[in-house]
């Protein structure tokens, strides 16, 4: 699963990326964004705008307000999480994300990603990246529409789609991993025209030898801490690598100064 993850790109850097406007947002920049958090998504209904959805997903029909943070790509298929599993893309039938996967798919912006091993979980925590400096990306996500019927409340919502480990998330011991695109991928996702099954050929896992990860403070593991300083190395990386690329480069931006600075810093 990927039930954490970093968004601390400003705001300009964002819109440059991804070719979208953000129309005044104001976006927090977060180390620790977890479920029941608002947080920065491109969706097929407006690719153009950049838009702030809760992270946790409820389907439009559902009685109450959910958090379903993750979808499985294999849908009840691959219960073993075999990560050679080449079968079916059970998630266009599963009753809650069926309707999402062909219509409301969206692009969750992120730095890096938080994951621990199965056992152990984040209280032994790795930040994820993607090797040389590739920040922002974007992970597959899908969204919905909500709203409660006792107040008239909408609320948009969305989920990250995972998928079996590639070779880095297997190393930290994690049976999971968070489906990233590749950036000429990206507009596809967002293509409500697509043939269903060009969407879901973009469903599997992007090679671990593109990725890295290093072991952070388990302070992570409490959404209330939101800290930058959490991203510091507590170890050594999983590959070795000539620097820490991610938490070096967020340094550089400020990391390390003092929160009061941090926040100029960090602010547009």
């Amino acid at each position: 699963m990927c039930g954490r993850y970093v968004n601390v790109t400003k705001v300009k850097e964002i819109e440059k990326r991804f070719g979208v406007a953000a129309n005044g947002l104001q976006i927090k920049q977060s180390a620790n964004v977890s479920a029941g958090q608002l947080a920065p998504v491109i969706t097929n209904a407006t690719p153009k705008e950049l838009s702030m959805l809760t992270f946790g997903f409820t389907p439009s029909w559902a009685k109450k307000k959910m958090y379903v943070i993750n979808a499985r790509s294999e849908g009840d298929h691959n219960k073993e999480d075999d990560v050679n599993y080449h079968g079916a893309k059970g998630i266009i039938s599963k009753p809650m994300f069926r309707s999402s996967i062909r219509s409301k798919r969206c692009l969750v912006i992120a730095d890096a990603f938080i994951e621990g091993p199965k056992v152990g979980k984040l209280s032994k925590p790795y930040c994820v990246h993607i090797r040389n400096g590739e920040r922002p990306f974007a992970f597959a996500g899908i969204w919905d529409e909500w709203v409660d019927k006792s107040s008239g409340e909408v609320f948009k919502s969305f989920a990250i789609i995972t998928t079996q480990a590639n070779s880095l998330t297997q190393k930290i011991g994690h049976h999971r991993s968070p489906i990233i695109l590749n950036q000429e991928d990206e507009a596809l996702w967002l293509d409500s025209a697509a043939e269903l099954s060009d969407v879901t050929s973009l469903l599997h896992p992007m090679s671990g030898d593109r990725m890295n990860a290093y072991p952070i403070s388990a302070d992570i593991k409490s959404p209330k801490n939101d800290s930058l300083h959490l991203l510091q190395p507590i170890g050594e990386r999983v590959f070795k690598e000539y620097d820490y690329e991610l938490y070096s480069s967020l340094n550089l931006e400020g990391m390390g100064a003092a929160p009061s600075r941090q926040r100029r810093l960090f602010e547009d």
